[in-house]
């Protein structure tokens, strides 16, 4: 007879059989499988959320294995998408829940296939545009999520249940300027602070799952952990001036606001979206510049270089280019590649 696998989280108090059986019928999201979202994923596959979906738009770097704990060297030898090695990890973990990596972006035109059917949502991104998007989901649908950000030693964990506490709209007005905060790449980031932030994420997550929503963070909290200092912020309900909450506005969800370009946190490359409903034939791209550049086609994407650059080219038509944080001269460089 097979041990229960959940019998230490089952006579906790807090889950109990009740509790766990919650968890095992409910779906949760993790958008972004970097630092916070691997670290998050895992966990929830671990404490027997019966569906999990990751989505990511990137693929692994050895860059990311200091701290984006489900990825291994040859992930990275490989150019594995991250969604995909996910899917594979926690699928070897625990193989009695379903996981499904999706390979995409999430944005204006893919928000409603990606998120359909959520429970919760998990935020494991790494730019306030994409948060906003969730947040306009996510209030939109009536659906809670946790938003977490982390970078040097600290982080930010805060929950967010649409109707009942402050949005992410409500605490932070307008987005930041671009540019004008850190990077994992400036700033560093301590692996284990992406754990602790990630650990106080994905017990909210747990929380909002097993029902237990009086036992939420009140607010917005704060960690250094070089420090070892913890700070919390109350944030309130709803703000009737808020955009999404008070006025129903979804400006993000609905792609009036937001870019068609982005540069990636901690790399040297910008992500540029598609226009349009073509997508490129990589075959056919393939063959078109196999003279110029060193090209190879993988059941992924096809990834080019030449003189210190590399267009990482998907089936979906993004494209993220490295060796550049300039938008104009990737665009010009994807040109190149694309023909177009």
């Amino acid at each position: 007879m097979k041990a229960d696998r959940y019998s230490r989280q089952r006579i906790l108090p807090e889950i109990g059989d009740t509790g766990q059986e919650r968890l095992a019928g409910s779906h949760a999201v993790v958008v972004g499988c970097g630092a916070l979202g691997s670290f998050q994923a895992q966990l929830l596959a671990r404490a027997g959320v019966g569906r999990l979906t990751v989505i990511d738009r990137d693929f692994v770097e050895r860059g990311n294995l200091q701290r984006q704990i489900l990825f291994t060297d040859a992930d990275a030898e490989a150019a594995m998408p991250k969604a995909t090695a996910a899917e594979r990890a926690l699928a070897a973990i625990n193989p009695d829940i379903e996981v499904r990596g999706i390979v995409d972006d999430l944005r204006a035109g893919t928000a409603e296939d990606l998120l359909a059917g959520a429970d919760v949502l998990c935020d494991g991104t790494d730019n306030f545009e994409t948060r906003y998007l969730i947040n306009d989901w996510a209030v939109r649908e009536g659906v809670a999520w946790v938003y977490g950000g982390v970078i040097g030693t600290g982080g930010l964990v805060m929950p967010i249940v649409p109707g009942e506490t402050a949005c992410l709209a409500c605490v932070f007005e307008t987005p930041p300027e671009t540019g004008s905060l850190p990077t994992c790449e400036t700033a560093g980031v301590l692996g284990a602070a992406v754990a602790a932030v990630a650990g106080v994420q994905t017990t909210e997550t747990m929380k909002l799952l097993v029902g237990a929503r009086d036992r939420l963070l009140d607010g917005l909290l704060r960690y250094d952990a070089w420090e070892a200092a913890f700070t919390q912020v109350r944030t309130g309900g709803p703000r009737a001036g808020c955009p999404a909450c008070g006025q129903r506005d979804f400006a993000w969800l609905e792609g009036r606001l937001g870019s068609r370009a982005a540069r990636l946190c901690g790399r040297n490359a910008i992500q540029i979206l598609p226009r349009g409903e073509a997508r490129p034939s990589l075959a056919a791209v393939a063959a078109r510049i196999a003279g110029e550049w060193e090209v190879v086609v993988g059941d992924h994407m096809l990834r080019a270089r030449r003189d210190g650059l590399t267009v990482n080219l998907f089936h979906d038509g993004r494209a993220i280019v490295d060796g550049t944080t300039d938008e104009a001269e990737a665009r010009s460089i994807l040109a190149r590649v694309v023909g177009t």
